[in-house]
């Protein structure tokens, strides 16, 4: 972090080295300067980075709608939604630049400076500020880019969690539908200690019983359990393997 007393913001090598942080080097530097620029450090709050962090707010969650759209083709608005508002999320665009290391490049009032932590607010807006500039230098390719280098494994992370999540009522939407039957979960093995347990648990349809599933609580391996239900009614590959021997009961 820097204060108004440090000259060494406006370096040519500081500004590299953030420049190496965020793997984009820029045509314009002003518009880098500008992104890192705290309204505590501003003149005024148009020569800060809250323009930007308006800007960039937008272009991360059309960039973000973007991917989760082509990602989930048979998902309605609301899981859509639900799915881009944890990647979006101000503890996201926070942890993204802690991960970059974007806090030791801000430029704030030494009061700022004295907390041993950076608010998220702060850190999420000089993410959402960098992507701005990044657009505004090199167009919307250089953002998208970026933006998915940064948090493509949150993206897919929020869409397998969505559809885990859905995964039983999806379940038993098809099995009454199709077989009258309305599934049950059977606990198939309990392992770790009290503080740190795993649950296999597997989807049980009439007298079939499916592929189970881990997780770290139970209603978890239900939720797993009912996707890989779900896919061997349809016969396609299970996505939760375990590495027990399966049950003679259990449908290949």
């Amino acid at each position: 972090m820097t204060t108004e007393s440090d000259d060494s913001f406006l370096s040519d090598a500081l500004l590299s080295a953030c420049e190496q942080t965020l793997g984009y080097t820029f045509k314009q530097k002003s518009l880098l300067k500008t992104s890192l620029t705290h309204a505590s450090i501003a003149p005024t709050r148009l020569h800060s980075n809250e323009r930007m962090e308006f800007l960039g707010d937008a272009i991360l969650g059309a960039i973000v709608c973007d991917r989760l759209f082509a990602l989930n083709p048979n998902d309605e608005e609301g899981p859509l939604t639900q799915m881009k508002s944890e990647v979006v999320s101000r503890t996201a665009c926070a942890q993204a630049a802690i991960s970059l290391g974007l806090q030791q490049f801000v430029l704030m009032s030494k009061g700022l400076h004295l907390s041993p932590e950076l608010p998220h607010s702060v850190l999420a807006g000089i993410f959402e500020s960098v992507i701005a500039a990044i657009y505004l230098d090199g167009g919307f390719e250089a953002a998208f880019e970026f933006i998915n280098r940064n948090l493509d494994h949150l993206i897919n992370h929020a869409a397998e969690s969505e559809h885990i999540r859905n995964s039983k009522s999806l379940l038993q939407q098809y099995t009454q539908k199709e077989l009258s039957e309305t599934p049950t979960y059977m606990l198939v093995e309990e392992v770790g200690p009290d503080h740190n347990k795993s649950f296999l648990v597997a989807a049980v349809v009439g007298e079939k019983t499916f592929a189970p599933a881990w997780g770290t609580n139970k209603k978890e391996a239900e939720q797993k359990a009912a996707l890989n239900a779900l896919c061997q009614l349809q016969n396609d590959p299970i996505p939760y393997e375990h590495n027990k021997s399966a049950d003679t009961n259990l449908i290949n």
